[in-house]
């Protein structure tokens, strides 16, 4: 997918949430059909033909890529939300926020053991969330077969956290600067 074409199509607000941040907003990507259908072919296509059992998305733009990217797969989804959103029995991993520590959940029963899984999500930072969804599909059991996202910001450590990990890690386009132009 042409980077220029993404980019152009990607809204990026200054000053929020906070004086000094860019933030990268993706729900124009969802918005624009076009654009929709090749993100998500482009995400997915590296998986087609594989035996992926399960999708997860992370609450909340990662339900649209993982929904979408499964029914390509044939695959079904699960759910990340934040601690006291789901239903039934849950497991739970915490992390670290730029602000204190969160909490996030997944029903107990999601994954099974040995099931070849993806996680989606739409954008990559610190990789705090993505760390803790990590550590949910293991709790159960799964085999992280890959990890994808739309937006890799660079200038922070996410992806090196997990490729220390050893991870297999995608995205379609790379910020290098917070600056806000």
């Amino acid at each position: 997918m042409d980077k220029n074409y993404l980019d152009a199509k990607i809204r990026k607000i200054p000053n929020f949430p906070k004086e000094g941040i860019l933030f990268y907003d993706v729900t124009t990507l969802f918005e624009d059909a076009d654009c929709f259908k090749k993100m998500i072919d482009e995400i997915s296509q590296k998986y087609v033909g594989q035996k992926i059992d399960k999708v997860v998305g992370i609450d909340a733009r990662g339900f649209l890529l993982a929904s979408t990217m499964a029914y390509k797969l044939g695959a079904g989804v699960s759910i990340v939300r934040k601690k006291g959103k789901l239903p039934y029995k849950c497991k739970q991993a915490s992390y670290e926020k730029e602000y204190g520590p969160d909490t996030i959940e997944m029903h107990e029963d999601t994954i099974k053991p040995g099931e070849k899984v993806l996680i989606a999500d739409d954008l990559l930072a610190t990789g705090g969330t993505m760390l803790a969804t990590i550590d949910l599909v293991k709790q159960m059991g799964g085999e992280i077969m890959g990890i994808d996202f739309v937006i890799y910001l660079s200038f922070l450590p996410g992806l090196k956290k997990l490729q220390e990990q050893g991870y297999p890690v995608s995205y379609l386009i790379e910020y290098d600067s917070e600056k806000i132009s």
